[in-house]
């Protein structure tokens, strides 16, 4: 991991870098590997309340590695092998979609930090993010037509909560690059900042402090996938009976009745 990624970790903030700068952090099968890695070890860290992904160097990332599809002339000695994409090998998805997948299921808010370049894959690993706070001159694109391919990094199921379907067809069907402020008009940017790495960093420390019980059910109420009215309002209901009363939700009373910092418990 430590050649693609690094994690470090500090006040609840996971800072999670991709860090292949000579390749503009370009995703190949160890890319792949590290950024599902970095997934599981910081949904496994209890000290864990926010998480902000971003990339290193002059890009968050270009996108698929092209000698990795130059390469890949015998579908059966890839990795994954090409004719077995279709197998869920990590829950819902296979090894490509997972490496994008892992941030949606991530049990923590996540925050994308983009500037530079977010093509392809790179576009679709920064939808699997709760937020992206993008720099107004990033260069986007759904890019994959332009190698005869389709989005197929859990990109099509992460669009459509955030663009209109004609905007998502205009953007695969052309592959064509648009800046960070078109992203916040399509609704892909959450913020368009000129300095979205510190920007990400300020929503994840202010989400760290409050109880992570309350923020852990809050993703667990945005990521569900309710097929009613009725089955929504009672996950609703589910989640705010475990959180009344509960010790986390006591200290958030007692802190703010006698103005200092909560301490609180972990939720995992």
């Amino acid at each position: 991991m430590n050649d693609r990624v690094r994690i470090d970790i500090a006040d609840g903030v996971a800072d999670v870098r991709m860090v292949r700068t000579d390749k503009m952090n370009a995703l190949d099968d160890p890319m792949f590997a590290a950024l599902i890695e970095a997934g599981r070890a910081v949904a496994g860290n209890p000290d864990v309340r926010c998480v902000v992904l971003s990339g290193e160097g002059r890009a968050f990332c270009a996108g698929i590695d092209l000698n990795r599809l130059a390469n890949r002339g015998d579908a059966r000695q890839a990795d994954p092998p090409l004719d077995r994409l279709a197998e869920r090998t990590h829950g819902v998805a296979n090894k490509a979609q997972y490496s994008a997948w892992v941030w949606h299921e991530m049990p923590v808010p996540v925050i994308a930090a983009v500037h530079g370049v977010a093509f392809g894959g790179g576009f679709q690993v920064m939808l699997g993010a709760d937020m992206r706070y993008i720099h107004p001159e990033t260069k986007l694109s759904i890019m994959e037509i332009r190698w005869g391919l389709v989005p197929d990094m859990a990109g099509t199921v992460l669009m459509r909560a955030l663009a209109r379907d004609d905007v998502l067809r205009e953007l695969t069907y052309t592959g064509r690059i648009f800046s960070g402020q078109e992203a916040l008009e399509y609704g892909f940017a959450t913020r368009v900042c000129t300095d979205p790495y510190e920007a990400a960093h300020a929503t994840a420390r202010e989400i760290a402090g409050h109880s992570p019980h309350a923020i852990e059910a809050a993703k667990r109420i945005w990521n569900s996938e309710c097929a009613n009215a009725h089955d929504a309002l009672v996950l609703e209901s589910v989640e705010q009976m475990k959180l009344l009363g509960s010790p986390n939700q006591r200290e958030t009373l007692a802190a703010h009745k006698e103005k200092r910092a909560p301490v609180f418990q972990s939720a995992r």
